[in-house]
């Protein structure tokens, strides 16, 4: 039949079709759509008893419309991340029921018994005890499996060629790591931030070392990254008592430097931490990045000794954790930027009453991290720039 885009009206038909739900007439849906790229539908039994979601890339960007082309073909990446993380951490993304790549559609379990993490942390909630945590084992789970640690050689070869991704990479390229430190369309920022906007355009070590990680980040093929992990990917709750954290759309998934995506989650954790100041609602925030980093280490140690390649040796496990801090802290620093004075702003900052001292607080620890990620070595030298600016 070829790529058709679903309606709502469509899905039923559509489900039975690939074989998901027995009688089309049984089922209810809704459009779910929430995020810049892609449209989700829930679908539910009449009686409520049964749910399910489906996922359609569209051929561009849903909020932009046909006059922002995107090839769909990012669905592709996204179900290969998902096939990945499902060899070593099923429980930490949403149970993937099928994906048809003729239509660039995923079925998948429905989590609207879910919260968006973001938007718990935006009405003023905690992360809690376990989800940054979970999301430094999810990230050391992936990424080892898929480096030259802990995948064959040839594997390793076919799964680059596979999740090679230059379109979506190329918006990373740019978006993250360049535009917001050049005149260009994309960029806005609040009006008491120009002073700041300007100051980092003109900033020429601030652009070598943000130089310094897009290079990086085109080159340093070390593990499958989730490419886009930040709080409103992951979602949380409880089910039968019991903590549950998802992380999903991977959408942006490709073979890169495994500091991008701690990077991505610490950029944001800082940025809703700035959130919660401004608000008086301090609590747990300033603990996050800690706790992701010393479960990320902890699992990563824990993995080595499966290494394949057993020539790499404790010894270059210290200083290949090092490289990776190191690098994490200055994509941090990058993602807090552009997310302020680039492209798509973060509403931790712009649903505030005044967001213009908390963006401009932000700003200054993400330029901080880029500059002095070399020196920075631990979470404490981290933390002790936050509290200082």
């Amino acid at each position: 039949m070829g790529y058709r885009i679903l309606e709502p009206a469509d899905v039923p038909a559509y489900l039975n079709e690939r074989g998901h739900w027995p009688d089309p007439s049984d089922i209810e849906v809704r459009e779910v759509s929430d995020g810049n790229m892609n449209r989700v539908f829930l679908a539910r039994s009449t009686d409520g008893t049964r749910s399910l979601a489906v996922k359609q890339a569209l051929p561009w960007v849903r909020v932009a419309g046909p006059s922002w082309p995107m090839s769909p073909e990012r669905a592709d990446a996204e179900a290969r991340a998902y096939e990945q993380v499902a060899k070593v951490a099923p429980d930490k993304i949403p149970a993937i029921l099928g994906y048809d790549p003729e239509n660039y559609a995923l079925v998948m379990e429905d989590m609207s018994d879910l919260e968006v993490l973001r938007t718990l942390l935006n009405e003023g909630a905690s992360y809690g005890p376990y989800t940054s945590a979970r999301i430094g084992e999810f990230v050391a789970q992936l990424t080892f499996a898929t480096s030259d640690f802990g995948m064959a050689s040839a594997d390793r070869k076919a799964l680059l060629a596979a999740s090679v991704s230059p379109e979506l990479c190329k918006i990373t390229e740019d978006v993250v790591l360049s535009e917001p430190y050049i005149e260009h369309e994309h960029n806005h920022w609040h009006e008491d931030l120009d002073d700041l906007a300007a100051e980092f355009r003109a900033d020429a070590r601030l652009r070598t070392e943000v130089a310094d990680l897009r290079h990086t980040f085109m080159t340093s093929a070390q593990a499958l990254l989730h490419g886009d992990l930040h709080t409103g990917s992951v979602m949380v709750g409880e089910r039968e008592g019991a903590p549950v954290v998802r992380v999903f759309d991977p959408e942006f998934s490709f073979v890169g430097p495994i500091g991008y995506d701690l990077g991505l989650y610490w950029a944001n954790t800082l940025v809703s931490e700035q959130r919660a100041r401004a608000l008086d609602s301090l609590t747990d925030h300033a603990d996050q990045l800690a706790l992701s980093w010393t479960a990320f280490e902890s699992e990563f140690r824990r993995l080595w000794p499966t290494r394949v390649d057993t020539f790499f040796d404790d010894a270059y496990l210290d200083r290949f954790l090092r490289k990776i801090w190191t690098e994490s802290v200055g994509y941090a620093g990058a993602e807090i930027i552009r997310r302020i004075i680039g492209f798509a702003h973060l509403t931790d900052l712009t649903t505030l009453p005044n967001p213009a001292e908390a963006s401009r607080r932000s700003l200054l620890i993400g330029r901080e991290l880029i500059l002095r990620r070399e020196e920075l070595t631990t979470p404490h030298d981290v933390r002790t720039v936050v509290e200082r600016l």
